[in-house]
């Protein structure tokens, strides 16, 4: 049976293979400023804007409403850690362009931010699936897991070229045989 806790650690699978190319990445020496900028897209398109915001909109208000503390405990550090991976983020962004400008020294910076990005991912994604979702497991009911799978429903991918989640998985597959 699918569960609304599934389905979020189902978007895992694939946000932890960008990391482990993001963590490839990191080690060439001039990787292609399009393929950083794909992975920037990735990272706003569907680990935050689709992914996060299933957790944000639906899930963790689903949460709070069975005790969990928005401001406080394991939803509150959640949240948090969604703050500092957009950072991790616009400092991937920033760099991104000043590095398309020839700006070798921002590489560095990219690299920094694409490390503490994919670190931060694998640990925050570590405790959801091993506690908050367990923790939530216990508490949500099979009409609740159902409830929440139909609002995830209504989080629609955002994708360049309108094919959805697939289209993500590409790319992401396209980066994976591209740094090996």
């Amino acid at each position: 049976m699918n569960t609304a806790t599934k389905d979020l650690e189902n978007d895992h699978i694939h946000i932890l293979r960008l990391t482990d190319v993001m963590e490839r990445i990191t080690k060439t020496e001039a990787p292609d400023s399009s393929d950083l900028e794909t992975v920037v897209y990735l990272i706003r398109n569907y680990a935050d804007g689709f992914h996060h915001e299933k957790e944000e909109k639906i899930f963790f208000p689903a949460l709070e409403v069975k005790g969990f503390s928005p401001n406080q405990g394991p939803v509150a550090v959640m949240i948090s850690e969604h703050v500092q991976g957009r950072n991790f983020v616009k400092g991937m962004a920033g760099n991104i362009a000043l590095y398309k400008e020839n700006d070798m020294s921002a590489l560095e910076q990219v690299f920094i931010n694409m490390t503490g990005y994919a670190n931060l991912l694998r640990n925050h994604i570590s405790k959801e699936n091993n506690i908050l979702f367990r923790m939530a497991d216990r508490v949500l009911s099979a009409e609740d897991h159902a409830g929440l799978l139909n609002n995830y429903a209504s989080v629609t991918p955002v994708t360049e070229n309108g094919g959805g989640i697939p289209e993500y998985i590409s790319d992401i597959e396209r980066l994976e045989e591209k740094y090996k």
